[in-house]
């Protein structure tokens, strides 16, 4: 019963990231379309944010062998799970597949909620790894491990660029109401959320990718990164 409740953890766990990283990258598109209308001459800025996007997409591969290494495939979650997805409907009242961009381009508040969105999401995702990598049940699942080891190093370069943004042009840190909005969306998921889909054993499972049909393949030198990894972890 001991393995079977971990296992099942892992499995809940495993689904709900992979989930959000791929929400992750794809939701970058958007912010990276964003970015460049706005401030095409942000060199910087803008390569920060493609790499963000890239680690985000790594992170996803990462967790996809993952799950093929368990010969299983994830649960199939929707946006209810996913951080991101939350944030921008609280915040924006509107999903992120539906956010004008051009709104965002025109308005220089939007485009700060934007960037304090971002921000708060990707430190909330650091502050979670911490307490994932002294889990012992994490930590058992050397994969798994690998793979969290990873996201912890590239989580600080996700939000740096936008707080540096925010600093550089004097545009307000995030409210109270914000960071209310961030607790308030991990401590739904964390208490409501995922112990329901904890009980709920017949939870469907994805019939295929998420990124199926994408027409962005991951990039050569990243997949064998990915895989390299993953191959030290699992021996």
């Amino acid at each position: 019963m001991k393995r079977w409740i971990a296992q099942r953890y892992l499995d809940l766990l495993g689904s709900i990231y992979i989930y959000n990283e791929h929400r992750g990258y794809t939701a970058l598109d958007r912010v990276l379309e964003a970015v460049k209308a706005k401030h095409p001459e942000a060199t910087e800025f803008i390569a920060a944010v493609e790499k963000h996007r890239a680690d985000e997409r790594k992170h996803y591969v990462m967790f996809k062998r993952w799950f093929e290494l368990r010969g299983t495939m994830p649960i199939a979650l929707e946006r209810a799970f996913g951080h991101i997805d939350r944030f921008i409907e609280i915040t924006f009242g509107t999903p992120i597949d539906s956010l004008d961009t051009k709104a965002i381009v025109a308005s220089d508040d939007l485009f700060e909620r934007l960037c304090r969105v971002v921000s708060l999401t990707e430190k909330r995702g650091l502050k979670q790894v911490d307490i994932l990598l002294t889990k012992p049940v994490v930590r058992n699942d050397k994969a798994l491990l690998r793979i969290f080891e990873v996201v912890h190093v590239d989580e600080p370069s996700h939000f740096e660029p936008y707080d540096k943004w925010l600093a550089q042009n004097a545009r307000r840190q995030p409210s109270w109401r914000e960071r209310w909005i961030d607790r308030m969306i991990h401590s739904e998921l964390l208490f409501i959320k995922l112990p329901l889909l904890f009980v709920w054993l017949g939870a469907p499972r994805r019939t295929e990718w998420a990124d199926a049909g994408e027409s962005n393949p991951r990039p050569r030198p990243l997949r064998s990164a990915v895989q390299s990894q993953l191959a030290t972890a699992a021996e």
